[in-house]
């Protein structure tokens, strides 16, 4: 079991990770899981970021890795998280999927997690545990497939 500091630790790393998923997908307008420079610069603003034009011209070129002219999540997400010490709550997370996934269908909703983490002793509210999943839920269907956990711990590692 992990030591409470360590478990401190990947909950920022988490809860960090969260606030740029649902910024993404706050400047996402069209909800293709991609963004624009504009965009880009929009959320970098809703960050707390004052990044001129040019900064953002250049991160956009740094983190655009198939030269698309567009970020991906998983791109926003490895630009924004590769100075964090993610490996281990990557790891974590990526082990604990089928475990937090009771029923086996791939899906985790609010309310598994909720689950999961009481009987684990942890205590989190159904409600922090349903803006988890809605953080992580990329299609907007109100659970987690196994496939959008992949996306965001690929972007840990």
């Amino acid at each position: 079991m992990a030591q409470l500091g360590s478990l401190s630790a990947e909950m920022e790393t988490l809860n960090h990770v969260l606030r740029l998923v649902e910024a993404f997908r706050a400047f996402d307008a069209d909800n293709d899981a991609r963004i624009t420079e504009a965009e880009l610069g929009g959320i970098m603003g809703s960050l707390g970021y004052k990044a001129s034009e040019q900064e953002v011209r250049e991160m956009m070129q740094r983190g655009d890795k198939n030269k698309d002219g567009l970020l991906s999540i998983s791109e926003f997400l490895e630009l924004n998280t590769k100075d964090l010490e993610a490996g281990n709550l990557a790891n974590v997370l990526s082990t604990t999927f089928e475990a937090l996934d009771e029923d086996g269908n791939e899906i985790l909703t609010g309310e598994e997690l909720h689950e999961v983490m009481g009987n684990l002793g942890l205590e989190f509210s159904l409600e922090n545990c349903q803006n988890i999943v809605t953080s992580l839920d990329m299609d907007g269907d109100g659970a987690v497939s196994l496939d959008e956990f992949r996306l965001i711990v690929d972007s840990l590692l």
